[in-house]
């Protein structure tokens, strides 16, 4: 086992252990020596676990002292319980609520807590309209021809190379540019299934996956997932016989913001390799994350291209530029052909604009305050729910990604607290949108990509009381 995978599996079984209350806040964790022992590791392996557990805001260094389980107010709230879908598939028409919500988007009037992107002071809007302007200046015929097929060539090699932080290793000629990743994952469901098919994925899961998978006649099979782990890999392994497809958010998924740890990424590839079953990896949120190391992918383990790879800058950069990708693997003939019929081009501007931002170092400097800032706002958000939210709340605990995961009594309804907030010009995402089951109705899902401040903090106040009354 590598140093890098060691260190990682030690810092996620301690933050299992803290987050799940074995460790309490003000817990003297081992020291870096007894860790060495305890791991056969190196000091510096030692260290970095440390260092990781700090990153996520898990744990507090005293001077002399060592490290302790920290005190943060957000471990006062207990976490959501295991998801537990019915095991039958379904090709129910997802919740009308989802109209609703997204009417929403872009109502200036409206706090937008329903929304899984950035906001816009939060993107480097006028560096982003440099690149445009140079794009028209560069580019042959100022950006009016066709871009290759499988897209802009400079664009794809940034993207190549930026999978060298995940394990990817892949190369310009391995991928495909897209509008959006949810235009990614639409491509590559048509090139691998046929109507009546059934599509394993999480639950609960991102809406938009839902209405895409039922407008094309699939039908699907959503399976218990961990709010910490992500997917039951016990459940999908009894699902294989009913299954054609696989859709995972391994890493930070939306709604509950849990991260699959890297041994369960490595059996879930090999489980479905050995059934010839795709596995379609939706990595959007991947480069949000709260440590001090990005999270491998599942195709960071795949030696036989059956996992297509899929993301785009809406999470990071400009959700309206509507630039994605995909990793196809064995699959990137038909995705191509797919890609003619439906767009025949990507757009030229735009792509060059992405591709030479990537290329500057700029993205990174980006990304690095993009994700202290959600870090922050994560804290600053739970203190206000821990604060705020009525007696028995639970919440997730996202290592990275742009949503928190809210549970409340049963006896809530979360389609009248929408109803309520929405007169009060906050707009929420319910749980019972995140499903095509009879389920997560007393859930909504918060989105941390609006910046902290007191307005927003009253917001939750209010959002809070509302929810106290019903």
């Amino acid at each position: 086992m590598s140093k890098d995978f060691l260190y990682n599996e030690i810092a996620i079984g301690i933050a299992s252990q803290i987050r799940s209350g074995v460790l309490k806040p003000g817990d003297k964790l081992p020291s870096v020596r007894m860790l060495c022992k305890e791991y056969s590791i190196s000091m510096n392996t030692a260290k970095r676990v440390f260092l990781e557990l700090e990153a996520q805001s898990l744990i507090d260094a005293k001077p002399q002292s060592g490290y302790f389980v920290g005190r943060s107010a957000y471990r006062k709230l207990p976490i959501p319980e295991i998801s537990r879908p019915s095991a039958l598939a379904s090709d129910n028409e997802p919740d009308e609520l989802i109209s609703k919500v997204y009417a929403d988007m872009g109502n200036e009037t409206l706090t937008l807590f329903s929304i899984c992107a950035p906001s816009g002071e939060l993107l480097p809007l006028a560096k982003l309209k440099k690149e445009l302007l140079q794009a028209t200046r560069v580019l042959k015929e100022g950006g009016t021809a066709y871009e290759p097929l499988q897209g802009n060539v400079k664009l794809r090699r940034m993207i190549a190379i930026r999978s060298l932080s995940w394990g990817g290793n892949l190369n310009e000629n391995d991928l495909i540019t897209t509008n959006g990743a949810i235009n990614a994952v639409a491509l590559c469901l048509m090139a691998l299934g046929k109507p009546g098919d059934t599509i394993a994925m999480e639950s609960p899961c991102y809406q938009g996956t839902l209405q895409l998978a039922i407008s094309l006649g699939f039908k699907v099979l959503e399976l218990p997932t961990h709010p910490d782990t992500g997917l039951e890999i016990e459940a999908l392994k009894k699902a294989i016989p009913k299954i054609n497809l696989c859709l995972l958010v391994p890493n930070f998924n939306t709604p509950l913001g849990s991260c699959m740890p890297d041994t369960h990424k490595k059996e879930i590839v090999a489980l479905l390799s050995k059934h010839n079953i795709p596995l379609i990896e939706d990595d959007i949120y991947g480069d949000l994350y709260f440590g001090t190391q990005r999270p491998k992918c599942c195709k960071s383990f795949d030696t036989e291209g059956n996992v297509l790879w899929c993301s785009s800058v809406s999470k990071t950069l400009a959700p309206g530029y509507r630039v994605g990708w995909v990793a196809p693997g064995k699959y990137k003939e038909k995705l191509l052909k797919l890609k003619l019929i439906h767009s025949i081009s990507s757009a030229t501007i735009i792509q060059e604009s992405v591709a030479n931002f990537l290329s500057t170092g700029k993205y990174e400097n980006h990304l690095r305050q993009l994700r202290r800032t959600l870090q922050d706002n994560y804290q600053n958000y739970v203190h206000a729910i821990t604060e705020y939210f009525p007696k028995g709340t639970k919440i997730s605990r996202p290592q990275g990604g742009l949503a928190i995961w809210i549970e409340f009594g049963k006896e809530m309804d979360t389609k009248k607290l929408y109803e309520l907030a929405i007169k009060q010009q906050i707009s929420i995402a319910p749980g019972r949108i995140f499903t095509l089951q009879d389920q997560f109705k007393n859930c909504i899902r918060i989105c941390i990509g609006l910046p902290w401040s007191e307005e927003i903090k009253f917001k939750l106040k209010q959002l809070g009381n509302l929810a106290k009354i019903i």
